[in-house]
């Protein structure tokens, strides 16, 4: 079940929702068929509930949303890019454990 705090992501509204936004954003690129990206979701989805209000969370279907996906030159899945002022200021490949994620973050905010 997803959380309300985890927005789906798409190319259309990547701009307004990513590049535009006041406060940071989490973006998950990810894919159905991805094991690991499964492991990632609800780790994704606790972060999202835990920095409500601090940190926009979103998840972006890299199957959907290639020209995103390619924009960014994601290579492999699970990829977490952190984006603040519209650029991209730290990258999380592969499964990781929450902890390594809320550093990444925290380092951030």
């Amino acid at each position: 079940m997803a959380s309300e705090h985890v927005h789906q992501l798409s190319d259309a509204t990547f701009k307004e929702d990513v590049l535009d936004s006041q406060i940071p954003v989490l973006v998950d690129f990810w894919a159905e068929w991805c094991g690991p990206c499964r492991m990632v979701g609800p780790i994704v989805e606790e972060l999202a509930e835990d920095y409500a209000g601090k940190l926009k969370v979103g998840k972006l279907n890299v199957d959907e949303n290639r020209a995103t996906a390619g924009q960014f030159g994601i290579r492999s899945i699970p990829t977490l890019l952190i984006f603040k002022d519209g650029k991209v200021v730290e990258q999380i490949v592969g499964y990781q454990p929450k902890a390594a994620f809320k550093t990444k973050i925290d380092g951030v905010l």
